[in-house]
């Protein structure tokens, strides 16, 4: 037991003496049983504020407003007599026994606890306080101690006093290598390496304290706190990469938003101005393009593109979640049901949702052009100047030496042009080919017919290339004439294959060759194209073009002989070269292939027809027509002839092609767009009712008015969010800090963190709760990471998470924090320490989301079957789980297993189970397995004997030292599974196919990996101590 421990036990001596011997009781604040917001306000929610309250004032009784539930009524009565529960109708008619008289008339009735609680409430004065939670936050004084050596910071004053009260010790301070951990697990989701844990634990030998708080530091700093925290974030903002609904189309620019976060938090960015940017961003003046993308926080919503939909009902829809994920992430209210009528409970009516609302009704989303980062932006700025200054000087030097060559150019423009006036207009003669083979990539068989032509007939795919083999007649070849060829058996007569008889010839290559394999090719340069016909879009240079979308094709005049001819620069003389090799692409899709065709040579040169296709379109212009297109067509077809032009041609077109990455990407924000908002009837879009204008809820307002600051204006978005913000916010602070506390306890200190209303838990600890939301945006300005330094630097944070038999009957589920939590991670974080522990994972922070293995069949479940899960590789295979593609209709069945949002709707705090298919997950899924293999090489490196390997292995994943009991346990299951595998060789191959170890033999690899499985299905491993 450390000096410090022994400090706390002697300090708290006497309460132990103290104690009753027939156990410990919970305290009772004095007051807390006649509470008006914990017991009575709830109450007359439950049972009677449907008929009295802001929808139904029957008999003129509203017991939801203070002075209303106090009048005298129609009857001349008055529900509520303070002092007097004999004179109040209210507890007569909730009492009576008689089923006409007894109020609820439907439903159940009160109990007889009650109808007690009630008549003493009123006995007490029928106070109405206000709800806790809608009451100014206020500094509360640190209550007084009895042991005043516990506490590290004012947070331990207010957890030891309850504890004091109740006659209970707190637990003692976590071991080092727990808390070590339970600080990288809780702040960045990674395990320390033990060589950190030994530097830590050094330094807490010499200083513990000051060796804990340069921990937290170094952690706060690292940028792996954004992605451990942004994940927290991003749950609340129901991030995901695809739409929703029944489409469920992906989002490829969502990442953008996850990166925004991620760098926002890392920077610590305070919350205020976090939160002004992802509900204001775009209407803050001068607002900058990542201010912008921080909108994205409520493009998250759902988007349905299904057909038939109407496009307003969705719209509506969108802005409703917009509205609710306000409510509860901000508000910490539970909105829905104002949608359609006051709520039930909290002082919301429906007409204030529907104000609440028109904050969101004015806007839009939109797509806009956003930098990755300011950084990218800066420089691509400085290198785009650079390249812009070399493109110029290189653009110059071009221009002079073209210049210098001008009366060339023009005495060739003059010759070419009377050469193209006086060419030979005869059709060029064409030479047969004598076919060698001809295959299809398809399954469809190519057969030849009379004549030379070739007949394709069998499967029809989608997409298909032909190969073409002759024999090279001994003539000079100058072009290729292709023919295609109407036939009865195509459809519509061909001559395509396509319903309609249409095709699309994608590119037409050519090769020639000594032999007929074609092992050692020779490609013919083609460099102009013409055609007889060809369809819109669609030329016959097209052809001769490597662009995807590009071809020749006949449209709509199928059912018709047509023809493409080709043409080279230069005529090929016979040679060596015996055979002719012609690949006809056609990759439009679609089934637009050939059906029926001819292919021949053309061996007459003709020098007017040997030149590129917007050469042969400048010269067949008369002079007086020709366009400055034309004339630069022609000027830069001669300056290519002059090897010195060309070159400097060919540098300027690679540096072209060479311009810095632009770092800006399209992503869809939200924008102002003014917009009249109407109450919905019963939320439904098609029913509105009465005008309404932008407003906050009353009930805040009163004490926290929401201003425009544009007073001839209603109030906007960006006023909504500086108000949310303002330190003077009841809920704003509370709510957050109440956030954080959950994330670091698994519990908050409201434990209903999604309900700060009427329904909802009040504090365990009120007065640490506005301790925190006091300090929070004052003395700590925002600071995230402040918030959380001070409370992970507290006593109640560092106890041990220990099982204590004396707290299971008074405090079972540990209210009162007289321990700390043991906490599952998150569904994530179980992949991250899976790889981190064999040395896999990515340190890679942010870019595209990624697809990491999938198991057969997931991505078919997709409602629309859209999409194709395509595994990613390198380095990308191993990024973290926060980076995984999360896609609706369909997410990664390792992160539903360990309890992953589905990203619908927000979530405040995850739930957590504990099954079976969580341990066959981590045993059997590919992932895991892997993990397990590369923890085996990583031991395997260090060396040593199998107790120093087994050792090493239990403190990589649970990070404390093993006793010797442990190891000798995994050492009789190393040596079970060794005897296994020497007497099943073929299950030891099997594992070894997978063997980073190829050294050692498969069955010493087998026995291994079986082993470090068991270490890694340590449920020590995935938990929080």
């Amino acid at each position: 037991m450390n000096a410090r421990v022994l400090q706390l036990f002697l300090g708290l001596g006497t309460l132990l003496i103290l104690a009753p011997a027939g156990g410990l009781s919970l305290p009772v604040q004095a007051g807390e049983s006649h509470s008006f917001s914990r017991d009575i306000q709830p109450l007359l929610a439950k049972h009677c504020v449907l008929c009295h309250g802001p929808d139904d004032d029957s008999a003129g009784l509203r017991l939801d407003q203070h002075d209303r539930a106090l009048a005298v009524l129609e009857s001349g009565q008055r529900a509520i007599v303070p002092g007097q529960p004999e004179a109040s109708a209210l507890l007569q008619r909730v009492s009576a026994t008689d089923p006409a008289v007894r109020m609820p008339p439907e439903g159940d009735p009160l109990t007889p606890r009650e109808i007690e609680m009630l008549r003493e409430w009123i006995r007490g004065g029928a106070r109405f306080e206000e709800h806790w939670a809608f009451r100014p936050v206020k500094e509360p004084p640190l209550p007084r101690l009895h042991n005043v050596n516990w506490p590290r910071n004012p947070i331990d004053h207010f957890v030891l006093a309850p504890l004091e009260q109740a006659r209970l010790l707190p637990s003692p301070e976590a071991e080092p290598t727990v808390l070590v951990k339970r600080l990288y697990y809780d702040l960045v989701g990674l395990p320390p390496a033990p060589a950190d844990v030994d530097a830590f634990m050094a330094d807490f030998a010499r200083n513990p304290d000051a060796a804990y708080e340069t921990l937290v530091d170094r952690l706060l700093a690292s940028e792996h706190f954004g992605e451990r925290w942004g994940r927290h974030w991003l749950d609340m903002a129901r991030y995901a990469d695809s739409d929703g609904y029944e489409k469920d189309n992906p989002r490829p620019d969502a990442w953008r938003y996850r990166d925004w976060v991620i760098e926002a938090i890392n920077r610590d960015l305070p919350f205020d101005q976090f939160t002004i940017e992802q509900l204001a961003g775009d209407l803050l003046p001068g607002a900058s393009p990542l201010q912008q993308l921080a909108t994205a926080f409520h493009r998250q919503t759902l988007t349905n593109t299904e057909g038939g939909t109407d496009k307003e009902e969705f719209r509506v829809e969108a802005t409703f979640d917009r509205t609710e994920t306000t409510g509860s992430i901000w508000l910490g209210l539970t909105l829905t049901c104002a949608r359609c009528h006051s709520h039930k409970y909290d002082q919301i009516s429906q007409r204030e949702y529907y104000q609440l609302f028109a904050f969101f009704n004015n806007c839009n989303e939109v797509n806009t052009e956003i930098a990755r980062s300011e950084a990218a932006l800066e420089k691509y700025q400085r290198d785009k100047a650079v390249y812009d200054a070399r493109v110029a000087e290189l653009r110059q030097q071009y221009t002079q030496a073209r210049q210098a060559l001008q009366p060339e150019i023009d005495t060739w423009t003059a010759e070419m042009s009377a050469l193209w006036a006086d060419r030979d207009e005869s059709p060029p003669e064409l030479h047969p080919l004598t076919l060698v083979s001809a295959k299809a990539t398809s399954q469809a068989t190519l057969s030849p017919q009379e004549e030379g032509a070739l007949l394709v007939s069998g499967p029809v795919a989608d997409k298909d290339s032909y190969t073409l083999v002759f024999e090279l007649p001994e003539l000079p070849l100058t072009g290729l004439r292709l023919e295609v060829l109407p036939e009865e058996s195509l459809p519509a007569s061909g001559p395509g294959r396509a319903d309609n008889g249409n095709f699309v010839l994608s590119e037409l290559r050519a090769f020639v060759s000594e032999t007929q394999d074609f092992k050692k090719p020779e490609r013919i340069p083609f460099v102009h194209a013409e055609a007889d016909y060809a369809q819109e879009k669609f030329p016959a240079p097209g052809a001769l073009s490597t662009e995807a979308k590009s071809g020749w094709a006949i449209g709509p005049r199928m059912g018709e002989p047509h023809h493409w001819t080709a043409y080279t620069s230069q005529p090929r003389e016979p040679a060596s070269h015996k055979f002719l090799q012609i690949v006809l692409d056609q990759q439009y899709g679609g089934k637009h292939l050939l059906g029926r065709f001819r292919l021949s040579l053309i061996s007459r040169f003709d020098p007017t027809r040997a030149l590129p296709s917007p050469v042969i379109e400048a010269l067949r212009t008369p002079a007086e027509n020709r366009s400055g297109e034309h004339l630069e067509q022609l000027a830069e077809y001669v300056a290519s002839l002059h090897p010195e032009t060309a070159k400097l041609a060919t540098d300027l077109k690679t540096l072209l092609q060479q311009a810095p990455p632009s770092p800006m990407m399209s992503v869809r924000v939200i924008a102002p767009a003014a917009r009249t908002t109407k109450l919905l009837t019963r939320g439904d879009f098609l029913q509105p009712a009465d005008e309404v204008t932008a407003e906050a809820f009353a009930v805040i307002s009163r004490t926290h008015p929401l201003a425009s600051r544009q007073p001839e204006h209603p109030p906007d978005r960006l006023d909504l969010a500086r108000w949310l913000v303002d330190a003077r916010h009841p809920l704003t602070p509370r709510v957050t800090v109440n956030h954080v506390w959950a994330y670091l306890f698994g519990r908050g200190i409201v434990p209903t963190v999604n309900d700060f209303g009427v329904r909802g838990e009040h504090p365990t600890h009120p007065e640490l709760l506005d301790w925190l939301a006091w300090h929070f945006p004052r003395d700590m300005q925002w600071s995230r990471k402040q918030l959380i330094k001070t409370i992970v630097l507290s006593a109640t944070y560092r106890q041990a998470s220990v099982h204590r038999p004396e707290l299971q009957e008074v405090d079972p589920n540990n209210r009162l924090l007289a321990r700390q939590n043991r906490l599952r991670v998150q569904a994530e974080v179980v992949r991250d320490l899976y790889l981190a522990a064999g040395e896999l994972l990515s340190p890679k922070i942010g870019g595209p989301s990624v697809f990491p293995p999938l198991p057969p069949g997931v991505a078919e479940l997709s409602y629309a079957n859209n999409f194709k899960w395509v595994t990613s590789t390198g380095e990308d295979a191993y990024r973290r789980g926060m980076y995984t593609f999360f896609k609706r209709t369909a997410p990664h069945p390792t992160l539903m297993s360990f309890d992953c949002p589905d990203s619908n709707t927000t979530s405040l705090i995850r739930e957590t189970s504990n099954t079976p298919l969580q341990a066959l997950v981590t045993l059997n899924n590919v992932v895991f397995t892997e993990a397990a293999q590369a923890l085996a090489r990583r031991v395997f490196l260090a060396g040593g004997s199998d107790r120093n390997k087994i050792t090493l292995a239990l403190r990589i994943c649970i990070v404390r030292p093993p006793d010797s009991a442990e190891v000798d346990r995994f050492e009789s299951l190393l040596q079970t599974a060794r005897a296994y595998y020497r007497e099943h060789p073929e299950a030891a191959r099997d594992l070894a196919k997978q063997n980073p170890l190829h050294e050692i033999p498969a069955e010493e690899f087998a026995a291994w990996f079986a082993t470090l499985r068991m270490i890694l299905n340590l449920d020590e491993f995935i938990v929080r101590d």
